[in-house]
């Protein structure tokens, strides 16, 4: 056991969060702590590293954990490199490598058998320590977080706070601290990073507690779910999609038991009723009261099922071609990409690639906030245009919400503003809270509620799931199914992506259109196809081929690591011979080759993962 909370009680004023929370980090489990916004999951995480202390309840800590929080790491000096931050992360090793050198100086010097013990035991702990990679492992993580070789060389306070919270998760994962805690690690990252994060994650060698709302994220990463509701915890073994069957079956079963002991002690109550006045029968009545009273009672466990319950319809029908994009160049001082594309009614098409290549850029040109480059575009006849994105989620008023909404529409009833605000989670003194005093879900509520009341016939949504809990994503889900217009959003909601897109267009390929789901896009993107062919599934026999030439690379990728790791060890050997360890030139040839050797091994050992998991999509 690396760390154990037990029974953990905290308040913030009269505020309880945590009544009787427990949690449990074995070596190498991976756990997702999970909840609705305000349920405690990141004090379970600060009272866990020891940034806050609990009211009650017991913390154990192993002696030798180290504990990594991404809170924790700030950069005191941002006047220093990206590269110079990120190598603090392997001190020790630098340190190793910095006795090296001077030890190898001491070997020009004087070739003495005990110094040369001691630099072979120092470079087989410096080698246990992958120490000849960690330049290597810097760039790897560095460039799957969406930065570029020029970036290293920045000073940290030339980039923005988004890019210094990827820039510190960097640093945290460099660190292999014994138990990793992250919280909401999706934030600030596009598709690409969040599959590598995923990847990295469930391959690290310690164990990882985190927090998030990206529920396929989860059901990647995560082998154990821990859920926090009504201020208490309850642990489920296996993926984010097993916890939510299990959960199902066990208030299921936990119902059944809790109405058979009701019964139970229904039937004793009358026994003791009936025999307690018999002298007779007094010891009888007696020891089954004691029976009753020493007796465990179960608790009949409800879910909070608390819900939004959004509805979205359309004020008109509009025409059937909602909107035509001709060559539209969309960016700033420089093209980001050229868009050509027609959106049928009833259509949902998702906008998808990586950061940076235009996804939010044209969202904003179609709705008139930024000019065109060149190009043109055109709504469909009679067509009510909606438009959400995070920013003017994140309103700012001194009005209270009732107000606000009102305000925005001012033909409505009180019943009807109310109505709606209770549907989006506002409910008695909560509508008369302050705008500028909610939380940023509660925010994104209240301009899902402005934007349902509009009854427009085609919504563009950037982002509409941030800072929704999981139970506000489903609802929200939910809604845009049974939407009766026509969607055009960008998300990187990769489950939201799955429930709403029938149609994808890729900025990250060239502004291409296809006419697939997410998921079917997906499976066939991995494949490299262009559009045309996606369209036409592939022959029995073309499949077979294309099989068996994956299987045949993977077993010569298979043949060439045994060879390669029979070489690294060959190399590894010579490092006893005098020939070697006598001659401080031979020695350093011969680290060079096993460096050389590591890279080789790790660029196969790539290779072959990647071959791995095209099969197993097959």
């Amino acid at each position: 056991m690396k760390a154990q909370l037990n029974h953990i009680k905290k308040s913030y004023g009269t505020q309880e969060v945590l009544l009787d929370a427990s949690l449990r980090v074995r070596d190498k489990e991976k756990i997702a702590l999970i909840g609705r916004n305000g349920c405690g999951k990141t004090t379970l995480l600060r009272i866990l590293c020891g940034q806050e202390q609990a009211d009650a309840g017991d913390r154990f800590i192993a002696g030798d954990t180290r504990i990594g929080y991404l809170a924790q790491i700030t950069f005191p000096d941002e006047s220093c490199t990206v590269y110079e931050e990120l190598l603090k992360a392997f001190a020790e090793v630098r340190h190793l490598e910095q006795a090296m050198r001077e030890t190898e100086q001491q070997l020009q010097e004087q070739a003495d058998e005990k110094i040369l013990s001691r630099y072979a035991d120092m470079q087989a702990r410096f080698e246990a320590m992958n120490g000849y990679q960690y330049d290597v492992e810097i760039r790897n993580v560095f460039f799957h977080f969406q930065f570029e070789e020029a970036d290293l060389q920045k000073k940290l306070s030339e980039f923005s706070s988004g890019q210094k919270t990827r820039i510190a998760l960097v640093k945290l994962l460099l660190s292999k601290p014994d138990i990793l805690l992250l919280d909401e690690p999706t934030n600030h990252l596009d598709l690409q990073a969040v599959e590598w994060l995923e990847k990295y994650l469930r391959h690290y060698p310690f164990a990882v507690v985190l927090v998030s709302h990206d529920r396929t994220f989860i059901d990647h990463v995560a082998d154990e779910i821990v859920e926090i509701e009504y201020g208490k915890t309850m642990r489920y073994v296996g993926s984010y999609t097993h916890y939510t069957e299990a959960k199902k079956e066990y208030l299921q079963k936990n119902h059944e038991a809790y109405v058979r002991q009701q019964q139970e002690i229904k039937r004793l109550e009358e026994l003791i009723a009936k025999f307690r006045s018999k002298s007779s029968k007094a010891s009888f009545a007696q020891s089954k009261q004691k029976y009753l009273d020493r007796m465990e009672r179960i608790q009949d466990v409800r879910a909070d099922e608390q819900m939004m319950h959004a509805s979205f319809s359309s004020g008109r029908k509009g025409g059937r071609r909602v909107l035509k994009v001709e060559h539209l160049s969309i960016g700033y001082d420089h093209p980001l990409a050229e868009v050509n594309v027609e959106l049928m009614a009833g259509q949902r098409l998702a906008v998808i690639g990586p950061n940076g290549t235009g996804k939010s850029t044209l969202l904003k040109t179609l709705i008139g906030q930024l000019p065109a480059l060149s190009g043109h575009y055109a709504f469909g006849h009679q067509i009510d245009v909606g438009y959400f994105d995070q920013e003017s989620a994140q309103m700012s008023s001194d009005k209270t919400v009732l107000d606000e909404l009102w305000d925005r529409f001012p033909l409505s009833t009180q019943t009807e503003i109310r109505n709606t605000l209770a549907a989006f989670l506002f409910t008695q003194d909560e509508v008369f809270k302050e705008v500028n005093d909610l939380s940023g879900g509660e925010k994104v509520r209240l301009a899902l509620a402005c934007l349902m009341l509009r009854h427009d016939n085609l919504l563009i949504l950037d982002e509409p799931t941030n800072h929704l809990d999981i139970p506000g994503k489903e609802a929200l889900e939910n809604a845009l199914q049974a939407y009766d217009g026509t969607l055009l959003f960008v998300s990187h909601d990769r489950m939201f992506l799955q429930k709403m897109a029938t149609r994808v267009l890729d900025l990250g390929s060239g502004a291409k259109v296809f006419d697939l789901g997410y998921q079917d896009y997906m499976d066939h993107s991995t494949e490299d196809l262009q559009p045309s062919e996606i369209e036409k599934p592939q022959t029995g026999k073309a499949k077979f081929q294309n099989e068996k030439a994956l299987r045949n690379r993977i077993a010569k990728l298979e043949n060439m690591l045994e060879e390669a790791e029979k070489d690294l060890e060959s190399l590894r050997e010579l490092r006893y011979e005098p020939e070697f360890y006598q001659d401080f030139k031979k020695m350093e040839t011969l680290d060079a080759d096993i460096d050389d050797k590591h890279n080789e091994i790790q660029k196969l050992m790539s290779e072959w993962e990647e071959k791995m998991e095209e099969l197993e999509g097959k």
